[in-house]
Order: C-alpha cells, then sequence, then structure tokens
C-alpha cells in the first residue's frame, strides 16, 4: 500500500456482507468449492464477522488471505467458521526492512502472530513476492525459516501491474530461486512434492525440514492450464484472470435483481487460455499491456 494509500470508494459502491452472500451463493451452485478472502485486508471491515459467518453456512472450504496485523483478536472467529488455511503477506523477517516497505512498524505484531496461528493449529502460508535489490537476499533465510516451524514458504515472482513500477529485471525467476537453493541444499536434500490438483504453485521442502516451500512462477513459467481461479473484487466486479482488463459488473445486475448466473457463464465462457491473451513473453512484459488493469493494491491479493 503506497504511504498516501489509494483513494477510497464510496460505501454504497462496495458489496455488503448480504449481497456477498448472494454473489457466493451462485457460484457455489456453479460448483465452486473453495473460496478465499483476501484484501487489502480483509479484517478492517466491520462486518467481517458477519460475512465469515454467512459464508460459512455454504458448503464450501473457506480459507483467508492477511497481513496478520489483527488476526489475533479473530482466531476463535476463524477456527468457528472451519477456516483452515491462513495466507499471510509477509516480504521480509528483517523488522526495520518490513518498515521500508509497508510503511508500518508492525513487524514484531505479525511474526508473533504467524507463531500464534501455528500455534492454533491453523495451516499458514506466506507469501513473499521477491523483488531484485529489495528482498531477494532473504531467499535462503524464509527457506531456513521452514526448518523449525510448519509453513509453506511461497516465493511469488514480482508481476506487473499499473503503477508497481515493474521491470523484467527486478523479477527473481523461478530457475534463479531453485539455483540458489541448489547451490547450498544437495539433490538429496531438496524433495520435490506432489503438488494439488489445480495449484498455481510448484511445492518443495528441504529434508528434515518441518515445513516447506513454493514458487508461484507467473512470469516466467505460467500455469494458466493448471488455474481454476476467479476473482471478486469488492465493489462486485467479476475477474476471470488476474491480469485481465475486463471486469463483468455482478454488483449492479444483482441490485437491480436482475439474474446474474448468465453474466458469471459469460465470464468464465470467455477466458483467455493464457494470461488475458498475453502469449508472448514480450507482450506480458510489456508495461503498456498492462495500463488498462487495476493496480495489484486494488484487486487484492
Amino acid at each position: 500500500m503506497p504511504i498516501d494509500g489509494v483513494k477510497l470508494s464510496p460505501p454504497e459502491h462496495l458489496m455488503n456482507a448480504e449481497e456477498i452472500f448472494k454473489i457466493a451463493k451462485s457460484f457455489v451452485k456453479f460448483g465452486v468449492t473453495k473460496i478465499r478472502l483476501t484484501g487489502g485486508e480483509p479484517l478492517v471491515r466491520k462486518d467481517f464477522p458477519k460475512i465469515l459467518k454467512s459464508l460459512s453456512t455454504l458448503n464450501v472450504e473457506l480459507s483467508l488471505t492477511s497481513n496478520a496485523v489483527s488476526i489475533d483478536r479473530h482466531i476463535e472467529l476463524l477456527k468457528t467458521a472451519g477456516v483452515k488455511t491462513v495466507n499471510i503477506s509477509l516480504d521480509t523477517l528483517k523488522a526495520e526492512r518490513f518498515q521500508k516497505i509497508t510503511f508500518r512498524d508492525y513487524f514484531d505484531r505479525v511474526y508473533q502472530n504467524i507463531l500464534k496461528l501455528i500455534d492454533e493449529g491453523f495451516q499458514v502460508k506466506i507469501n513473499a513476492v521477491l523483488m531484485r535489490g529489495i528482498n531477494d537476499d532473504e531467499l535462503l533465510d524464509f527457506v531456513a525459516f521452514t526448518k523449525s516451524h510448519p509453513v509453506v514458504f511461497r516465493f511469488i515472482e514480482f508481476m506487473p501491474f499499473d503503477g508497481n513500477q515493474w521491470k523484467r529485471e527486478k523479477t527473481i525467476s523461478y530457475q534463479e530461486i531453485m539455483d540458489q537453493i541448489q547451490n547450498t541444499y544437495s539433490e538429496k536434500q531438496i524433495i520435490r512434492l506432489q503438488d494439488a490438483p489445480n495449484d498455481t504453485s510448484k511445492n518443495y521442502c528441504i529434508q528434515g525440514h518441518q515445513g516447506s516451500f513454493a514458487i508461484i512462477s507467473t512470469v516466467t513459467h505460467p500455469f494458466c492450464d493448471q488455474c481454476n481461479r476467479i476473482r471478486l473484487t469488492a465493489n462486485g466486479q467479476l475477474k476471470n484472470c488476474l491480469f485481465s482488463q475486463k471486469e463483468n459488473d455482478l454488483l449492479t445486475a444483482l441490485r437491480n435483481q436482475q439474474d446474474i448466473e448468465p453474466i458469471i457463464r459469460q465470464s468464465i465462457s470467455s477466458k483467455f487460455a493464457i494470461r488475458s491473451g498475453m502469449n508472448a513473453p514480450d507482450q506480458f512484459e510489456d508495461p503498456e499491456q498492462h495500463r488498462q488493469n487495476r493496480s495489484m493494491i486494488t484487486i487484492g491479493g
């Protein structure tokens, strides 16, 4: 989040708890079995408990992506709702660097909350976006963290979005990540794990470590043939790909008492095979191709 924040949407432009539930029910009807609440930070919504409790009545697996600043206040609620997996965004294990990246002095709180989530029995996945010259020197520290902590440390290739000053040379590629790890650990120590169906990450562990690590290689090794995800933004827009410039307005249709199912069908059936139609690397790596998309901050991670 930029130090000055982003322009906030008026509350009436956003889905309320009832609307989130109604739209979620439509997706469950279509066969969706997993729902992840993301952000920004979903826990800042005052009606978060109401949203979570209503979604927990659906026959789905619920999970959450959070910055973990205040998640300790919601642990019992998460348990009651059946949440078992929590994704935490954390790009560094150094307090001073954390403040430099996030503009906030919350590292100790986040770190302690991660340990608390582990102690409370949640499966914790830590998402780190690796950026050259920013935090790539911590890669082996992240892997070492999995030795004594049963977490999945997931390394995400830095991706191009509007306003994030993306350059290809800032991206630490899948191959570079593996080269560093292979230069530290022997071939026998690095174990390739079985990926879950439709997984967007390539999963590994180091022999003897409690946890594991994974690589989400959107830039250098896209996984579009595996991806079955669909995104609903806070203002009720459906994105059939993270990189799609086109959005389908479900909220207006819902409020006008229209049937939203044809809109959902049309959006999913028009999904491109690869990265919203950017098939070639030079297309995808051209910042101009992303100008009409939202910034990642306003899409939600």
